[in-house]
C-alpha cells in the first residue's frame, strides 16, 4: 500500500472497532426506559469515523484494492447507521423498539469486516476472545461465514461459521443459536463468532419459518433445526457428546420447548431470556429430562419475562431431574448478554460451572 492509503486505513480502524465495541456494549445494557445516558460509550467515535472514512473514500485506490476497499466501506456503513440509529431512538415514540432495530446493523457490520482477518491483524484480534491471540487466520474450503438460503428477508435458512483452523478430521462441538421474536439467524450469527474462532467450534444460527419460533407447533422448526444439524454432519465430524441448543427470548422458550422433546439430537440446552411454564416439563419424557444438562440464563432486570419466570423454570427442571445451572444476572435486561458466552462454553465444553 502506499502511504497515503496506508494513512487512511491506520486512521479509520480504531474508529470503526471503537464503535463497534460501543455498540456492543450499549446494546448489552439495553433497558428501558432508553435514557440518554445509555448512548454515551459512543462519545465521539462515530464522529471520529465518519471523518475517518471520507478521507478513506478518497483516497487513491488502485483498481485491485477496490474490492477491499469497498468491503471496509460497507463495514463502516453499517456501523454508521447503527450510531445514527441510536441516536435518534430516545426522540422516537419508542425509544427501545427503535434502538433495538438500530443495532440490527451492528450484525450487517460484523458480516461486512469479517473477509478481511486474514489481511489485518487488528481486525483478526477484534474477532478473538482477549488471550485467544495466537489464532491463525486462514481460507480453508468449507470453512469461514457461510449461508444456506438465509438472507435478511427469507425464512428457514440458516447461517453458519466454521473456524477457519479446526482439524476436519477431530469430532468438532457445535452450538446452535435462535434468534429472538422477529430477529433473522444472519444477523444472531454474530453474538458467537469470536468465541467459535478461538475455541474451535461450529456455530449454526438457523432463521425460524415463521415471524418466530413455531411455539405452537414446535415440530415445524424442530424438524427443521433436526435436518439442519444432519446436513452438518455431513460435511463435518460433530462431537456426538456436546451438541448445544441455546436461544435468545422467542428462541430461548422454543430451546425449552424444542429440546426437551425425547427426539431431541441435542445434548445441552441453555436457554436465555425464556419464557415458561412446568407444562414444558410436565409433558416432557421423564427420561429425556432426567440428567439432561441445562443452562439456565434471565435477567434480573428482565422487562418482559419477569425474573421469576427464569427462577421457576429452574425449580421445575431441578425437580424433574435436570442437571441445572442457573445463572441470574443483576444488571441484565431483555437482551442477549455476550458476556455470559465463556460460562455457557465452560460447562458445555470442559463441564465448569461459572
Amino acid at each position: 500500500m502506499t502511504d497515503p492509503i496506508q494513512d487512511a486505513l491506520v486512521a479509520l480502524l480504531p474508529p470503526l472497532l471503537g464503535t463497534l465495541t460501543a455498540l456492543e456494549t450499549i446494546g448489552r445494557y439495553l433497558h428501558p426506559p432508553l435514557r440518554p445516558a445509555l448512548i454515551e460509550p459512543l462519545g465521539s467515535f462515530d464522529t471520529q469515523l465518519r471523518a475517518a472514512m471520507a478521507a478513506f473514500e478518497a483516497a487513491d485506490w488502485p483498481e485491485p484494492m477496490h474490492p477491499f476497499r469497498d468491503q471496509m466501506a460497507l463495514a463502516c456503513l453499517h456501523t454508521l447507521r447503527a450510531a445514527d440509529g441510536l441516536r435518534a431512538a430516545p426522540r422516537d415514540a419508542n425509544p427501545l423498539f427503535a434502538a433495538s432495530r438500530a443495532l440490527r446493523q451492528t450484525g450487517r457490520a460484523l458480516e461486512a469486516l469479517y473477509p478481511v482477518v486474514s489481511m489485518l491483524p487488528s481486525v483478526s484480534r477484534f474477532f478473538l476472545e482477549p488471550g485467544r491471540e495466537d489464532v491463525v487466520a486462514g481460507s480453508a474450503e468449507g470453512t469461514g461465514v457461510l449461508h444456506a438460503s438465509n438472507d435478511v428477508g427469507m425464512r428457514g435458512g440458516f447461517s453458519v461459521y466454521v473456524p477457519e483452523w479446526i482439524d476436519r478430521s477431530i469430532p468438532v462441538p457445535v452450538v446452535f443459536t435462535l434468534h429472538g421474536g422477529s430477529g433473522h439467524g444472519r444477523l444472531f450469527l454474530w453474538n458467537w463468532v469470536r468465541e467459535a474462532r478461538s475455541r474451535g467450534f461450529i456455530v449454526v444460527a438457523p432463521t425460524a419459518r415463521g415471524d418466530t419460533w413455531s411455539l405452537m407447533e414446535p415440530e415445524v422448526d424442530s424438524e427443521n433445526l433436526a435436518g439442519i444439524l444432519a446436513e452438518l454432519g455431513r460435511h463435518y465430524v460433530l462431537d456426538p457428546t456436546r451438541r448445544l441448543l441455546t436461544g435468545m427470548s422467542d428462541g430461548g422458550t422454543f430451546t425449552l420447548l424444542s429440546g426437551l422433546d425425547a427426539d431431541s439430537p441435542f445434548t445441552h440446552l441453555a436457554p436465555v431470556a425464556a419464557s415458561f411454564h412446568p407444562m414444558m416439563v410436565a409433558m416432557s419424557e421423564p427420561e429425556r429430562v432426567r440428567g439432561l444438562p441445562v443452562y439456565l440464563v434471565h435477567g434480573a432486570l428482565d422487562w418482559m419475562f419477569p425474573v421469576s419466570v427464569g427462577r421457576t423454570a429452574a425449580g421445575s427442571l431441578k425437580a424433574a431431574g435436570a442437571s441445572v445451572t442457573y445463572r441470574e444476572v443483576g444488571d441484565l435486561s431483555h437482551t442477549y448478554p455476550r458476556d455470559e458466552n465463556g460460562g455457557i462454553l465452560g460447562w458445555l465444553l470442559d463441564g465448569t460451572k461459572s
